[in-house]
């Protein structure tokens, strides 16, 4: 069964590309018609796509393995904040860091310096500084959690790359393609998919058709996560069952041992026997 379906993408407005003026002729294979000058996509194939990303995606999750999903365009930040958050992964919607993945253990210290400052605050070390002090310190940890809050418990670099429109956010296509983390990407019909590992053609302006596609994909993250939970439990529950197996193998050993020290005992009782009667 499918994740989403002609109707619902159509509904969403998934279909609408750009003017043609403004095209790339590398989408051409997803482009179905052209209506008054702007570019209709083939909905067909963006189910498919649709299907093909989220199983993948799906796997990448069930692996334990991290997304990071960025956005940083206007009409898709506060969903794909949501979206992503509903699925415990991690999010880029303000400003992309420059090296962020090429450089990331930079950035994992720009993160340790909000923690310190936490640490900072808890123990009462703030009491001991001047005021101007204490505001510099406090405008610098909110800057840090606007732009690395939502990225504070990646501690490694994520094993996929999940992006509304790639002309936007092209550095961080860029960094992930050096890398070779593999780019989901929803792809407009002014976009170039060529640096796309899964291409998703759809409309990247409308909030709608972003929510649609981001519906669909972290539903099948949210199952990955489940069944990886369930096979942990049956692991453990495998895990117990020959450990239970083994304890009763040894009690069953130590009734053995009593058992035939009692028949010994008795034979040894009977002989002494025999031998006060001789």
């Amino acid at each position: 069964m499918s994740r989403t379906t002609f109707e619902t993408l159509l509904e969403a407005g998934c279909h609408f590309g750009h003017l043609r003026r403004k095209w790339n002729p590398a989408m051409a294979p997803y482009i179905f018609m052209e209506r008054n000058g702007i570019h209709i996509i083939d909905l067909h194939k963006t189910v498919a796509k649709v299907d093909e990303a989220a199983d993948a995606l799906k796997q990448i999750a069930k692996s334990g393995k991290r997304i990071l999903f960025v956005a940083t365009k206007k009409q898709a930040k506060q969903i794909v904040a949501e979206k992503a958050a509903s699925v415990n992964m991690p999010y880029v919607i303000e400003r992309w860091p420059g090296g962020m993945l090429t450089n990331f253990p930079t950035i994992r210290k720009a993160v340790k310096k909000m923690s310190t400052i936490d640490k900072l605050t808890n123990d009462g070390t703030f009491a001991n500084l001047s005021k101007r002090e204490i505001l510099q310190i406090s405008r610098q940890r909110a800057k840090l959690e606007k732009n690395l809050g939502s990225i504070a418990d990646l501690t490694r670099l994520p094993s996929a790359l999940f992006v509304v429109d790639v002309m936007k956010e092209n550095i961080a296509v860029r960094e992930a393609n050096r890398l070779g983390i593999p780019v989901f990407a929803m792809v407009d019909t002014n976009s170039d998919p060529t640096n796309v590992d899964f291409v998703i053609p759809a409309n990247d302006d409308a909030t709608k058709s972003i929510e649609v596609i981001l519906d669909a994909c972290c539903a099948a993250i949210a199952e990955g996560l489940e069944e990886r939970k369930a096979e942990k439990v049956d692991t453990e529950a495998a895990g117990e069952a020959p450990a239970m197996k083994g304890k009763r193998k040894s009690s069953k050993a130590r009734m053995d041992k009593a058992e035939e020290e009692a028949i010994n005992a008795s034979k040894a009782a009977a002989f002494m026997e025999e031998d006060e009667e001789a």
